[in-house]
């Protein structure tokens, strides 16, 4: 797959086009049930001291959470992630973003509404595990 293009010094972007930035806000202001709880539990650099970005652009694509420091992309899943034809545009988007060192974790709505401890947790071993990464002993 394509190599995806920095566009500002920290790359943080990949050349998304402006059109984003717009799309990227009004999903803000629109968030679902499950990515307003999950976002309570990330603002403020509360996860283990990490910043996470909501509806961040990264090239075409959205990304609902993203951490610039981990590479780490969480995804929110709703129903429609269960057609098949959406099924096929995640798994080419998530291939595309790990080809260009992403990381990507997916959780449905259902999970983050029922049991947000245990997403919380899972976030924090990825954290835990690409951090080791980064900076092996």
């Amino acid at each position: 797959m394509k190599k995806l293009k920095p566009n500002y010094d920290d790359g943080m972007w990949k050349g998304a086009p402006s059109s984003s930035f717009l799309k990227s806000q009004s999903l803000r202001n629109n968030e679902t049930k499950a990515e307003k709880i999950l976002w309570e539990k990330l603002r403020s650099n509360q996860l283990k001291g990490h910043k996470f970005r909501r509806q961040h652009p990264i090239s075409l694509f959205i990304a609902d959470f993203y951490c610039h420091q981990l590479k780490l992309i969480i995804e929110v899943d709703g129903e429609y992630h269960n057609a098949p034809e959406q099924i096929k545009k995640d798994d080419e988007r998530t291939q595309s973003l790990q080809d260009n060192g992403m990381k990507i974790i997916r959780f449905t709505n259902c999970e983050i509404e029922n049991n947000i401890g245990k997403v919380i947790t899972q976030i924090g071993l990825i954290i835990d595990a690409i951090t080791l990464e980064k900076n092996p002993k």
